[in-house]
């Protein structure tokens, strides 16, 4: 199924739609993408604004490289994404030295974090410098991060989401293709900063997207999985509605 133009319609709508796919992802990664001693909670308040999906290794678990009986392994991701971007230490030089938030949760230790970007995160300079602020404490606190933005870069975000983050902790500017603007990114933070960037457009089917546990370890969403799920049970006037302005 390929992506929406949801940028042509309220964000009311979007945003209907935003609630059910999260909903779908977290139920996934909760029905066997995630190995035994991990889970996945919605909208949970780690410090900072409420984050979209949390996934958290439970205080009791010990480290897992592998699975043992009955429980499924983390392993290695290999992810197929257009770019990959590193940020060696001395190239950090730009990260913001202010206060970082310790990231808890009183059910166990937090991970990593899937953010679905709204029109409301880039729609004023204000609401966009939040989001990237939100994004880089994470990422300061060994925190793994997906974000899905599925809208083309506005007035404040004219380079994208990702160069929006990017730009704190390196120089080096980063470009999306013009004819696909639309930007799927994995951050992992170990052992070493990297960022795996799949560009779309409307009308292209949703790549699958690593979510780092623990080092390289970790499962991939499969982002176009969920979204067909969501998709099939929206009401069909809002169906039809989408499919209209296409």
């Amino acid at each position: 199924m390929p992506m929406h133009n949801w940028k042509r319609v309220k964000s009311g709508v979007y945003h209907n739609f935003h609630f059910r796919w999260i909903a779908a992802i977290m139920d996934r990664l909760n029905a066997g993408l995630l190995p035994a001693g991990y889970f996945a909670m919605a909208e949970q308040i780690i410090g900072q604004p409420e984050t979209e999906v949390v996934a958290l290794e439970t205080f009791a678990a010990p480290t897992r490289r592998g699975g043992g009986e009955g429980s499924v392994a983390t392993v290695p991701v290999r992810s197929q994404a257009r770019f990959v971007v590193q940020y060696p230490p001395e190239t950090q030089r730009y990260a913001r030295k202010t206060h970082r938030v310790v990231v808890r949760h009183e059910l166990g230790r937090v991970v990593a974090v899937v953010e679905l970007v709204s029109p409301g995160n880039k729609d004023r300079l204000h609401s966009l410098r939040t989001f990237v602020d939100k994004c880089v404490d994470l990422l300061d606190q060994q925190v793994n991060l997906l974000i899905i933005d599925p809208f083309p870069p506005g007035a404040h975000d004219a380079g994208g989401i990702h160069q929006a983050i990017s730009a704190v902790y390196s120089d080096e500017p980063f470009e999306l293709p013009a004819d696909k603007p639309l930007t799927f990114v994995s951050y992992q933070v170990s052992p070493l900063l990297t960022a795996y960037v799949e560009p779309i457009a409307v009308g292209d089917p949703l790549p699958d997207m690593p979510l780092f546990l623990c080092d390289d370890q970790g499962t991939n969403v499969p982002l176009e999985e969920t979204y067909q799920a969501t998709w099939r049970v929206l009401p069909r006037e809002i169906r039809s509605l989408i499919e209209s302005t296409a």
